[in-house]
């Protein structure tokens, strides 16, 4: 989520009156972490994953599923009974945005030996057990969506107008066409901002109470964060569809399988005059997207050239930056940043010790929620540079959330050791954003990909031959990327990319891997590799399917709280291993609990 504090939290007005106050001391405290770590060298590779829970309770007499509002709660118990008596404690719990939601991380961050991935499902499950040993009975974990807070209303009053998210309905056979909604209660906000053949909501928390699933890396230095953060980048929208899992909002069948446009809608708290709707007036510049979307530009010097999308900067803080030595690239992206308001501000938290405390960069620093985050070291701390991987939607199980987090550590592994260039036109990555959240797009959507990625590199894999296939006048023809589907991009095709898994592979075969790790990895790979090739389902498509073959179903879009409970009851069955469910995660060996 980023930034959540406590204390008393100011309304709207009273945060605008410190909003130049926070940017002011916010760079003063970035420019301190910055001199103090900048030349920070050979810090080892840690990293953590972050996974998102919901709270419900499963009413089986009634045969409905209700959000149960009282994370609070729960996660004061399960702090109390575990890093508060036992520093060490395999599990750390924090906050999230909704009062039926809290987040749970590994006590300690992994580390970079091979061994440590045989230990992320082991954690990820004594997470889910510890959680569920302090619920209620007929309470469990799973995903749905949220009420608004403090942080929502800030929102709604800077844009001056509620939030508008429209997504676009899934059509059946016996959908309304156009599909128009009724809002009884309405003033006309919502009558006005409805469109005809999409599902409306009009709050954050229809956003932002999504469920997702985070990874941050520690780098040794601020340029291999920099590299590792370009890298990634061209990831996101892969990986997004790959991992797509929630087709449905509002109680509709909605015609996209990711949440991302929906929390990019969902908190977009920018004015009429900042959206070009209006000429600016009141506001000082035109933000061509929402605080929570895809990264805007690059930040090492290899991604310098592809830096092809509008940046819109604060001049004076880029001066600034400038002039205190940041080097372009970090000054225009701290700058793009600084382009915001901070939405949330506690009283207690206003005058600060700029020395010491981050809290004024980190307001606005954490509230830009981009599908990468370049994280520099908190202050007085032995923790280094950083970058966090954004854009995965949470999976059902433990097996799969750990599969898509280990897949990306190894990625961040390969890249690093064989010095490997996946950069592309950052507007070629936005428009893989776009179609990474289609329905099916891990089947139907053709993405942007480099296809070289070893030229000027020093590679120990032979890259693939383009001499077959008749692509080879593609290969030479000056562009450096083409339209490939996720399953050449994850499996390889030959003459075409060589695949991502088979580099893994090649990557593993070089390293000293116990015979127990390389099983727990290869069953990981291969989930990634058969969702990549569609052998096995997104767990959008399974629900999708779950949904279509339900008997109360009536192929009008609409989901009952009876077809709801039934599929949240046998999703909950399946994240507890009861339940098998082949199609959608297959059939793996030697599966530790």
């Amino acid at each position: 989520m980023g930034l959540l504090s406590q204390g008393s939290p100011l309304n709207w007005e009273e945060t605008k009156k410190h909003a130049d106050h926070v940017r002011k001391h916010g760079i003063l405290q970035f420019l301190n972490i910055y001199n103090k770590v900048k030349d920070r060298q050979k810090d080892v590779l840690k990293w953590g994953d972050e996974v998102e829970y919901m709270l419900v309770e499963m009413d089986a007499k009634n045969e409905k599923v209700r959000l149960v509002l009282n994370g609070k709660d729960v996660l004061e118990t399960l702090q109390e009974k575990g890093e508060k008596i036992n520093p060490n404690h395999p599990t750390l719990w924090r906050p999230e945005y909704g009062s039926y939601m809290i987040e749970g991380t590994p006590g300690q961050p992994y580390g970079g030996t091979m061994s440590e991935f045989n230990t992320v499902e082991d954690n990820m499950g004594k997470r889910r057990r510890e959680a569920a040993s302090v619920l209620n009975m007929n309470e469990t974990l799973l995903t749905v969506t949220s009420f608004p807070s403090t942080l929502t209303r800030n929102i709604r009053h800077r844009r001056g107008e509620k939030v508008a998210i429209n997504v676009p309905i899934f059509k059946d056979k016996n959908t309304p066409s156009p599909f128009v909604e009724a809002f009884p209660e309405d003033d006309g906000e919502a009558a006005r901002a409805a469109l005809p053949d999409h599902i409306y909501m009009d709050a954050m928390g229809f956003g932002m109470g999504n469920c997702c699933l985070q990874v941050t890396f520690q780098a040794c230095s601020i340029s291999e964060a920099r590299y590792l953060y370009d890298q990634l980048a061209t990831f996101c929208p892969i990986v997004m569809a790959l991992s797509a899992a929630s087709p449905f909002y509002r109680g509709y069948v909605s015609d996209i399988d990711c949440r991302w446009g929906v929390i990019s809608a969902s908190v977009d708290d920018r004015t009429r005059e900042e959206r070009g709707l209006e000429p600016l007036k009141n506001n000082k510049f035109r933000i061509h997207k929402s605080r929570y979307d895809s990264i805007d530009s690059y930040l090492s010097c290899c991604g310098e050239k592809y830096n092809d999308i509008d940046l819109t900067i604060d001049e004076d803080i880029n001066k600034q930056l400038l002039d205190a030595g940041i080097d372009k690239l970090l000054a225009q992206h701290i700058a793009h940043l600084f382009i915001r308001d901070p939405l949330s501000l506690f009283q207690e938290k206003i005058h600060l010790d700029d020395e010491n405390e981050s809290d004024h960069f980190e307001n606005l620093q954490s509230t830009n929620w981009q599908t990468m985050r370049f994280k520099p070291p908190p202050p007085n701390s032995d923790i280094g540079w950083r970058v966090e991987f954004r854009p995965m939607e949470v999976q059902l199980t433990d097996f799969e959330n750990s599969a898509y987090v280990v897949f990306i550590v190894l990625l961040t592994r390969v890249i690093l050791s064989y010095k490997l260039d996946f950069l592309i036109p950052l507007s070629k990555v936005d428009e893989n954003m776009k179609v990474a959240q289609k329905r099916n797009a891990v089947q139907e959507g053709m993405f942007y990909f480099r296809k070289d990625v070893f030229k000027g590199c020093n590679p120990v894999l032979d890259p693939p031959s383009t001499a077959q296939n008749g692509v080879e006048s593609e290969a030479n023809d000056g562009e450096e990327f083409t339209l490939m589907s996720i399953d050449t991009i994850i499996n390889g095709k030959e003459g075409v990319f060589h695949g991502l898994i088979p580099m893994l592979n090649c990557y593993l075969e070089n390293m000293e891997v116990d015979v127990d790790t390389r099983c727990t990895i290869l069953n990981y790979l291969k989930l990634i590799k058969k969702r990549a090739s569609g052998e096995l389902m997104t767990m959008a498509k399974w629900m999708r399917e779950f949904v279509a073959k339900h008997p109360q179903y009536k192929q009008d879009s609409v989901i009952t709280d009876k077809i709801n409970y039934d599929l949240l009851h046998k999703c909950d069955r399946i994240a507890k291993g009861v339940e098998k469910c082949p199609e959608l995660i297959g059939d793996p060996v030697n599966r530790g609990k």
